[in-house]
């Protein structure tokens, strides 16, 4: 079975990048790891969060993380928006736009809550115009304030 699994170019931090992603998914596990020798930083690791699985390569500053590539977390409400925004954006990473952070190791993820999807989505065209324009004005995603716009209150 042919499988894709994305490269995480991680500037030598590769054993705090694997701890810090493992403990900030629920659903995370450690698949492998491959050092050079016992007591020197991982070369390689294979990580899944949520089902997905990532390689770490512990490659050196020459090729940082840009916006070009995010990931998208599916959360499901206020409580996991924040847990994850928390995680990202309070321990050494910085806010954007629209639901977008990076990590502290530069990483661009998109925080973005269920609601606002089907809120964007929603049959109610001029409300999903409303959720539209107030999400354009966060940084992290308010369910309630998208909601509201929705409804046009």
């Amino acid at each position: 079975m042919t499988s894709i699994m994305p490269c995480l170019w991680i500037d030598d931090r590769i054993d705090a990048a694997i701890d810090f992603y493992t403990a900030t998914f629920r659903t995370a596990r450690v698949v492998e790891v491959v050092r050079p020798e016992p007591d020197r930083p991982a070369f390689t690791a294979v990580i899944e969060l949520e089902n997905q699985r990532f390689m770490l390569l512990n490659g050196g500053p020459e090729f940082p993380f840009t916006e070009a590539v995010s990931f998208v977390i599916d959360c499901d409400g206020q409580e996991e928006v924040d847990y994850f925004w928390n995680r990202f954006v309070g321990e050494g990473g910085e806010e954007s736009q629209c639901g977008w952070c990076k990590d502290r190791f530069g990483l661009s993820w998109q925080v973005v809550p269920r609601q606002l999807t089907e809120a964007l989505a929603g049959p109610d065209r001029e409300g999903a115009d409303r959720a539209m324009q107030a999400m354009l004005k966060m940084r992290k995603i308010i369910v309630a304030d998208v909601q509201k716009a929705y409804a046009g209150e």
